[in-house]
């Protein structure tokens, strides 16, 4: 089975509110990251796109929060493209708790490829939108500083 990346990253204090559950807008930051990586997986680093003359930006985040995180959690976060358009492409992440796999978030996030000088939208070349197709299947990024087994992290969030 072809699994999405997954990074996963453990809940530091700061990152919580005084009921140590982890502030809203930090997920953001968490998406962000998993982000990063897949593009330096996808791409072969986020500098690769600006030696290009591209960049992109986010036009759009919706996120559903289904069950709270809290402080010294670890959070596995999946990332995957799904949905390429003319200038765009939208990444679907899946924020899961490890190791119970229990379903935290969800994020869905719009990006606008834009030339990286003037800022306007810019297509999607044939070999950028092959790269997004193709993702960063089984990669984990580990944040974390925890032992963990691929296969107990998969069947897990395959579970939930």
């Amino acid at each position: 089975m072809n699994h999405p990346m997954t990074t996963l990253i453990r809940i530091r204090y700061g990152e919580c509110d005084a009921q140590q559950v982890v502030f809203n807008a930090r997920y953001a930051d968490y998406v962000d990251a998993a982000m990063t990586e897949y593009m330096r997986h996808v791409h072969g680093g986020p500098n690769k796109l600006l030696e290009q003359g591209l960049d992109n930006q986010v036009v759009k985040m919706t996120t559903q929060w289904r069950s709270s995180a809290v402080f010294d959690d670890t959070i596995a976060i999946t990332t995957e493209t799904v949905h390429i358009g003319n200038t765009s492409f939208t990444l679907m992440y899946k924020i899961f708790d490890y190791p119970t796999g229990i379903l935290r978030a969800t994020c869905e996030m719009v990006y606008v490829m834009v030339d990286s000088t003037d800022y306007k939208k810019h297509p999607i070349s044939e070999d950028i939108r092959q790269q997004l197709e193709r993702g960063a299947p089984g990669v984990v990024i580990n944040f974390a500083a925890i032992d963990f087994s691929a296969e107990t992290l998969f069947n897990n969030i395959e579970e939930h």
